[in-house]
């Protein structure tokens, strides 16, 4: 299939031709979770986000091998080089070893991914893994003469970088700015200035996650784990880059910095960030009372939901919204989200029960063009699901006869549904998002099936009153050339015990 794939460039600020630097090979490295704690909707956009880029990219037919980091050490509070490592203090807090820590939230991690539906990447490598690389990456960055050495510690000497290369490309900012951000952050005393940031920090006494080095014994710095373990995977250069937006600045900025210093060049191509979430217009926060777990999303269990959302809900949720979007979550709007998604599976299942005929009156391939055209575009997402709408009204427009469709258009939209809701949106049915369990489902197609009876035998009577009985309990029924079809509208309404006598 040609490329048609246009990406949104975080460092040019426009959309570009992806061209991959060795094709059909794409190197892609995305940050992934610290873990210290249980994954929540921040965690979701990113994973969602790139396991939809992952899932295109293989379709297009190139060889990806994806990258998403764990980062278990070197990520301190107010993700500064001063304060507790955020593992640790959760390891002194729950008292339990720091990789006992790591362990926990890496596996209720990965379940939520699952969950999700996130295809796994290719490596997943932690940060407390690659000591010995960060230790030959900052010897670099030393020999380069952009960085040097203060009791022990190793700082990153930004004023003599921005001399040769260009701080800020990423972000904007200039060292003016970083003056103000750095202000009220302590730790300064062993700085040249107070914007420098730490490539390895010595250890003080108390601190439970050191390694030695010639340094000192001590830690590695936050944005030293990203330009090691991307470029140890990916090769000195690699495609693209992603993540949220919340690390543009400082991590991505730092990493664009550390590598061009101790590689002489810059090792991402593309850099792609995911907007910010937030939750019922406010950010997300324990201080807040609205820091919601995933676990609690799919639950229901938080006192700002008034139910529980499935996993599907929630994807379906993200992907309706452009990426480089903000997006805010209410209950409003995920119950339209849910609503909305049920009636996809709803048509899309449908598809099976349509009898073809010797010809068609749909166009297919404009409806297949649209939808690749959408993704081509920086990954439009609400446009590609406008689009399946669009198809999912020429189903129903099939089903009661008004359009007609041949054997082999109908299988290419099978297909076609297929690829674009399953392989690439990577949206699964649920009997949940059906509206629907096995129970209801036979015991509503055997009712329907009496009434059919009862038309056959011109007892229209019967027939109308089963088909209001199940309007009154929220059901639509449509009669179709096969016999019916019917969904649910109103799925609080629904009880088995409440389903009507024939």
């Amino acid at each position: 299939m040609q490329n048609k794939l246009f990406l949104y460039n975080t460092v040019t600020r426009k959309k570009e031709k992806f061209t991959p630097i060795n094709p059909p090979h794409v190197g892609l490295y995305v940050c992934g979770p610290t873990a210290y704690g249980e994954a929540h909707l921040g965690h979701a956009r990113p994973a969602i986000t790139f396991d939809l880029l992952f899932r295109y990219l293989k379709h297009l037919g190139y060889n990806v091998r994806y990258v998403r980091n764990i980062t278990d050490v070197g990520h301190l509070e107010q993700d500064a080089d001063e304060g507790e490592d955020k593992v640790g203090k959760k390891a002194r807090l729950e008292q339990l070893e720091p990789m006992e820590v790591v362990q926990k939230y890496i596996n209720s991690y990965h379940r939520n991914m699952r969950q999700l539906n996130a295809l796994e990447p290719s490596i997943e490598p932690l940060a407390s893994g690659h000591i010995i690389d960060q230790h030959e990456f900052v010897s670099k960055i030393i020999e380069n003469g952009f960085a040097y050495i203060e009791n022990g510690s190793v700082y990153f000497d930004l004023k003599k970088y921005n001399g040769k290369y260009n701080y800020g490309e990423l972000s904007g900012r200039v060292l003016e700015d970083l003056l103000s951000y750095t202000r009220e952050l302590e730790g300064h005393e062993e700085k040249k200035n107070p914007y420098d940031f730490a490539l390895w920090k010595k250890a003080k006494p108390e601190h439970i996650m050191k390694w030695p080095s010639k340094w000192s014994t001590g830690f590695p710095g936050w944005h030293l784990e990203c330009s090691v373990m991307s470029t140890k995977y990916l090769g000195e250069e690699f495609d693209i880059h992603g993540g949220g937006m919340d690390l543009l600045f400082p991590h991505h900025e730092c990493e664009i910095a550390q590598s061009k210093a101790a590689l002489g060049k810059e090792s991402v191509k593309y850099w792609m960030h995911n907007n910010l979430i937030t939750l019922n217009g406010k950010k997300m926060g324990k201080s807040l009372g609205n820091a919601i777990s995933l676990d609690e999303f799919f639950a229901g269990k938080h006192k700002l939901l008034e139910k529980a959302y499935t996993p599907m809900t929630i994807r379906f949720f993200m992907l309706q919204a452009h990426y480089r979007s903000p997006l805010d979550f209410t209950n409003k709007t995920l119950q339209a989200s849910e609503k909305g998604l049920e009636r996809l599976f709803s048509g899309i299942h449908t598809l099976d029960k349509i009898q073809p005929s010797s010809s068609s009156t749909l166009d297919i391939k404009s409806l297949e063009k649209r939808c690749y055209d959408a993704l081509n575009d920086d990954l439009d997402t609400p446009s590609l699901i406008s689009y399946l709408f669009d198809g999912i009204r020429m189903i129903n427009s099939i089903q009661i006869e008004q359009e007609s469709i041949n054997k082999e258009d109908l299988e290419t939209l099978k297909k076609l549904y297929q690829t674009f809701v399953g392989d690439i949106l990577g949206l699964q049915a649920e009997e949940i998002s059906m509206g629907k369990d096995k129970l209801s489902d036979e015991l509503i197609d055997m009712i329907l099936n009496i009434r059919m009876e009862a038309k056959q035998n011109k007892d229209f009577g019967t027939a109308d009153r089963i088909r209001n009985a199940l309007n009154n309990l929220g059901i639509e029924i449509k009669d179709t050339k096969n016999g019916f079809d019917w969904k649910i509208i109103s799925k609080d309404k629904l009880k088995p015990e409440d389903l009507p006598q024939a």
